[in-house]
């Protein structure tokens, strides 16, 4: 049963950062740092690599990154500045390969215990799914971003990385 999981889990985990990756990677640089809903496309997209890649971990695990110095800190005051475009599609790419080592490590008992988390008072297996659910609200927005500045869109990625 849990390698049905973890075969779930990671297979979304993947379309929902291939989908972000598109949109990343298809915005017109020109359009980087505008304005998409309350924050730029460039705030954006860090501030949710940012959580995907804390709840990837645990609170008292979460170790930041060099990046995290350059991109903003999303746990404390000041707002997030975000990284260049090519930082971030390279962001894209650790956080995929942490959601598959943290996927593959999973347990069934880990995923029914507690997120990790004292603010997120739900199991570890839904942290997952509402990481995935805020990585696609977030990819939503860009994508509609992008059809409405740039006529282009991002591909619908059912599951797995394409």
């Amino acid at each position: 049963m849990i390698e049905f999981w973890r075969s779930v889990l990671t297979s979304q985990f993947e379309a929902s950062l291939c989908m972000l990756h598109h949109g990343i990677k298809n915005c017109p640089a020109e359009f980087w740092h505008e304005r998409m809903a309350t924050d730029t496309v460039q705030q954006t997209t860090y501030h949710t690599l940012f959580f995907v890649d804390l709840y990837l971990s645990r609170e008292d695990t979460f170790v930041k990154r060099e990046l995290h110095q350059r991109g903003g800190d999303e746990e404390g005051p000041g707002v997030s500045i975000g990284l260049p475009q090519d930082e971030t599609l390279e962001y894209v790419a650790i956080c995929r390969q942490k959601a598959r080592d943290t996927i593959a490590a999973e347990t069934m008992e880990s995923l029914m215990g507690p997120s990790g988390f004292s603010y997120r008072k739900i199991s570890r297996g839904e942290l997952h799914l509402y990481n995935i659910r805020h990585i696609q609200h977030h990819t939503g927005q860009l994508s509609s971003f992008l059809r409405r500045v740039a006529d282009t869109s991002s591909p619908w990625i059912g599951s797995g990385w394409r």
